[in-house]
């Protein structure tokens, strides 16, 4: 799950024990399980776990790296290579990355989940996890589960109600999904509906980045393959999109994760915007953080293009898989309450239904056994039951066109797109130059 945090390289948050990035070398490494993610949604988790499990022995010792400029990746993949007793015990990885650690350049250093004790196969029946997040930690070289998701992050169309009682007359999901071209896999009728705001004074979407991770991962394939770029029809139909909102004004020219969409998220920027497109992940962490003036005026619809966007993977290293049989039993037992547990005490069904936190943030999460008995409902929606559009949303989600280099590419991809549309670069300069950075800084070669 993408969210906004501080880019400070390493910021190491300590359980019980540890402060700055200090290592306590002190404390027994068989009392101490060490747990890297990016943000600190994993290590909240750990913070729950060992509230509901009071009789667990162990420590976790903390890191979070930001993603910011590759911080994390590099910091993780030297901790990986050096090992040792600071050695990562518990990892996780985004989906804008995850390949690298689960079938990439990384994959060696995980360790299959079987390899720790867990019944995968058992386990991921009985809780109905999402096919896609198995396929997607799912190592090649060995056919092995190296890697669970807690999320699923399909995605859906989140628009105001107001603006559209104001403009189409109606605020029913169903009908605006419909006005749109909901699950048509045409943009057509939502640049119709496009003209139809603006004649109003409205945007459609905040940036172009809000259309971009439909455009993303519904493209026919990946950035890469047999080791050289090539850029699926859709990919490239973006930039034509792109354009046609900056010329026709159907947005406010923002960039996703800077001020101007936030604001725009509150109802404060330039001109009021219709909509935005993510799982329910962005409307819980990021929508709901950045607009209290609108909330409860927004509903969930059905996207025009059915897409995914996000989510995160927990990983074991194969140090853990090489740690006494108490500390990999504890490792286990973590990471399976984590990905796997469909009980009313597992993290994902606490997850669904928003018990996790005081604010009773709701998620759709990887196990449909859990979905099926959780609520949606949700304030910020005016009641409306999100689960209804994400779930059957899930349906697009599939890990066939992510690759290990999806990070770096797509913001390459994107700053070509930015250059074409303000009148920087023709189509033909912003494609050639793109081509040349992937180069530059992956090393494939162009198809």
């Amino acid at each position: 799950m993408k969210k906004v945090i501080a880019s400070a390289l390493c910021v190491v948050m300590a359980t019980a024990m540890f402060a700055g990035c200090s290592k306590d070398s002190s404390k027994s490494d068989s009392k101490t399980i060490n747990l890297w993610a990016f943000t600190d949604e994993i290590p909240g988790m750990a913070d729950k776990y060992k509230e509901l499990h009071p009789d667990f022995a162990y420590d976790f010792n903390v890191t979070v790296v930001a993603t910011d400029n590759g911080g994390y990746q590099s910091a993780i993949d030297n901790a990986l290579q050096a090992g040792g007793k600071d050695a990562p015990d518990i990892y996780a990885a985004e989906a804008a990355f995850v390949l690298k650690y689960t079938q990439g350049d990384m994959a060696q250093f995980a360790a299959a989940y079987e390899d720790l004790g867990i019944d995968v196969a058992g386990k991921t029946k009985e809780a109905e996890i999402a096919p896609y997040t198995i396929d997607i930690g799912t190592r090649p070289s060995d056919g092995k589960v190296v890697g669970l998701g807690y999320q699923a992050t399909g995605g859906a169309m989140i628009y105001r109600a107001s603006i559209a009682e104001d403009v189409f007359g109606t605020s029913d999901p169903a009908e605006i999904s419909e006005i749109v071209g909901g699950g048509s896999g045409s943009w057509d009728k939502f640049f119709d509906a496009a003209a139809e705001l603006r004649a109003k004074g409205y945007g459609i979407v905040s940036g172009d980045g809000d259309i971009w991770h439909s455009v993303e991962n519904s493209a026919s394939y990946g950035w890469v393959k047999d080791g050289k770029l090539q850029i699926a029809p859709e990919r490239e139909a973006f930039l034509e999109l792109s354009k046609e909102l900056m010329d026709n004004d159907y947005h406010n020219d923002t960039q996703d994760w800077q001020e101007g969409w936030f604001a725009d998220m509150n109802g404060t920027g330039s001109k009021g915007i219709f909509c935005f497109f993510g799982p329910a992940w962005l409307i819980n962490y990021t929508m709901g953080e950045n607009g209290p003036d609108t909330a409860g005026d927004w509903r969930v619809g059905v996207a025009p293009v059915g897409f995914f966007w996000g989510g995160t993977w927990v990983l074991a290293s194969k140090y853990a898989a090489e740690a006494d049989d108490a500390k990999k039993a504890a490792i286990a037992d973590f990471i399976s309450w984590i990905t796997l547990d469909s009980s009313e005490t597992g993290l994902q069904y606490l997850w669904a239904n928003g018990l996790m936190n005081d604010a009773g943030t709701k998620d759709c999460v990887a196990s449909g056994k859990v979905m099926a008995i959780s609520d949606g409902s949700c304030d910020f929606l005016g009641g409306q039951n999100m689960f209804e559009y994400f779930v059957p949303a899930n349906a697009n989600a599939s890990g066939a066109r992510l690759t290990q280099y999806d990070e770096t590419i797509n913001n390459l991809f994107r700053d070509q797109v930015r250059q074409y549309t303000s009148g920087q670069k023709t189509k033909e300069q912003a494609l050639d130059d793109f081509k040349s950075a992937v180069a530059e800084a992956t090393g494939l070669e162009i198809a």
